[in-house]
């Protein structure tokens, strides 16, 4: 008798699943709180760990430390899915929220880099890997436990939570920021403040293990166990199991690829894209992301239940094709919206840079030319600009900055004063440098369009927790979803504010970075479309006999 038959004889009551779902969105709303509160944070990270004079390789080098996080998330699915499939789903996942409580507790702990030096960001890179190590093993175990537990009629809405709780975590960030930004001074939030909710980790710590101790195993696992069915080495049967190949390669471009480029395009590249080149104030940009986050959180569970009637392809095949469309529009309509005086003065006022070996290196410290330590300050400023690259190094006299009609020569500006002057000139031509308070139609434009971007990843991800678990047999499931998972996520997605950030820096244009989204999503969709099971939802075994 297999395990999934012997699993059938006794089914989880209704109260039994409440609690699944509870404990182990309740968990993965912490752990991923734990992971974004950096990102939601990154800027004053950045004064504080990673320093420079540079401000565009300052926040380059959160987002690098953002990607090492996410880098090490394969490794945790290895090492946590071969735990998973032997030793079982409850208790590996209760130390996977324990690594992480205690890793997201010590960033609130390190000295800045003033006081300790080089140090800081060491110990900084150190907790980030052990949070990407704890991640790799939390989503798996939380979205195989509720799916082992759901009735297969109701898989889909059922671990639907779990993907909603995703977002959860995101929205709890920016709600205890916001409440930290309330109770402490501005000064003071960014000298120590901001150490507060990284501390508050602990308390959701005790919190999610409270929680998930209350829980017991998996029926599908103690089935396998007492079967004698679990497998001796999860990970070597995962890569060679029949056809596993192929469901791997599916999961990692055609499944996670996709939903992973669209979510942290929705909620990164929205944050980052509001506070940054769009210049909206603070506080405003996170009230926006609370809102639409909070409303696209119901998005994932209609996503998951319409699922369990469609089929899982269906709305991922949907969710791709409207994001290669929409994705651009939606973020030139943010854009109109949060700052149109910039736009209006791109367009009146042109900048052009010319220059004898004008490249600029958003890594470099120090730029190698004066032409390229004036398109550093452009990055800064947020100001898109075209590189006249026609120049000859004999043509000292084409040296110069034109903002619109008007020309100025940089050459003699020193590097003390030369942010200032530029800002000048182009503050002289219509450019508007001030924080923006956009007006309340806008903001309600603004908050639509983010739930644009959370329907489009509702629909690429509300239902996944439940494919992938009925595209793996379950005596190693955990490892089989969680290494192309964690590969997918860990490196097309936790790359992503750094790859695209680093686009727009190169460019100068605010919206460049969206074509890293728009290829993998591209490349994603043929693979999907070749490789997901058509027609409504099935066990692993009714697909495979």
């Amino acid at each position: 008798m297999s395990a999934g038959t012997t699993a059938m004889q006794r089914e989880p009551t209704d109260k039994e699943i409440r609690l699944v779902i509870a404990a182990s969105s309740a968990g993965t709303v912490f752990e991923w709180y734990d992971f974004f509160i950096y990102g939601t944070l990154a800027s004053l990270i950045g004064a504080a760990f990673f320093p420079s004079d540079n401000e565009t390789l300052e926040i380059l080098l959160v987002w690098a430390g953002f990607a090492v996080g996410f880098g090490f998330r394969p490794l945790g699915a290895i090492l946590f899915g071969f735990l998973g499939d032997r030793l079982g789903r409850k208790y590996t996942f209760l130390v996977t929220v324990t690594l992480m409580g205690v890793a997201t507790a010590g960033v609130g702990l390190i000295p800045s880099a003033a006081s300790i030096g080089i140090v800081a960001p060491i110990i900084v890179i150190g907790l980030r890997i052990l949070q990407g190590l704890a991640l790799g093993g939390e989503y798996g175990g939380a979205a195989i436990y509720v799916a082992e537990h759901a009735p297969p009629e109701k898989r889909g809405f059922y671990t639907s939570f779990i993907q909603a709780s995703v977002v959860g975590g995101f929205v709890l960030s920016i709600v205890v920021v916001l409440a930290c930004r309330a109770l402490v001074p501005a000064e003071e939030f960014a000298a120590w403040g901001w150490r507060i909710p990284f501390l508050l980790s602990i308390i959701l710590l005790l919190i999610s293990l409270w929680m998930r101790l209350k829980l017991s195993e998996s029926p599908v696992f103690q089935a396998m166990k007492e079967a004698g069915e679990t497998s001796a080495n999860p990970f070597k049967e995962s890569m060679t199991y029949p056809g596993n190949p192929k469901r791997i390669f599916v999961a990692l471009f055609g499944i996670t690829g996709i939903l992973t480029t669209i979510w942290y395009t929705a909620f990164f590249s929205g944050l980052s894209f509001l506070r940054g080149p769009m210049r909206v104030e603070e506080s405003a940009v996170e009230w926006m992301l609370l809102v639409a986050g909070a409303i696209s959180m119901g998005f994932y569970i209609v996503v998951g239940k319409w699922s369990d009637k469609v089929g899982r392809k269906k709305p991922i095949i949907i969710g791709a094709i409207a994001s290669l469309a929409l994705l651009f529009p939606v973020f030139w309509g943010m854009g109109a919206l949060a700052n149109p005086g910039l736009n209006a003065s791109a367009k009146a006022a042109p900048v052009t840079v010319t220059g004898i070996a004008c490249t600029y290196d958003p890594f470099a410290e120090v730029q190698a030319s004066q032409c390229g330590r004036v398109l550093q300050d452009l990055t800064a400023l947020g100001v898109p600009y075209h590189i006249d690259d026609e120049v000859r190094p004999t043509d000292e006299q084409a040296i110069g900055l034109s903002v619109g009609e008007a020309m100025h020569d940089y050459a003699s500006l020193d590097d003390a004063g030369r942010r200032a002057t530029i800002q000048e000139w182009l503050e002289a031509e219509g450019y508007n440098f001030a924080r923006q308070s956009p007006p309340l139609a806008s903001i309600v434009g603004i908050v639509a369009l983010l739930c644009v971007l959370g329907l489009l990843s509702a629909l690429t991800y509300g239902s996944v927790a439940a494919l992938l678990s009925e595209m793996f047999p379950a005596r190693i499931r955990y490892s089989s979803m969680s290494i192309p998972y964690h590969i997918g996520a860990g490196y097309l997605g936790g790359f992503l504010p750094l790859i695209a950030g680093y686009i727009v820096a190169m460019t100068g244009n605010a919206y460049a970075g969206l074509w890293y989204t728009i290829v993998v999503v591209a490349f994603g969709l043929v693979v999907a479309w070749w490789g997901i099971p058509d027609g409504p939802p099935k066990d692993f075994e009714d697909q495979h006999g």
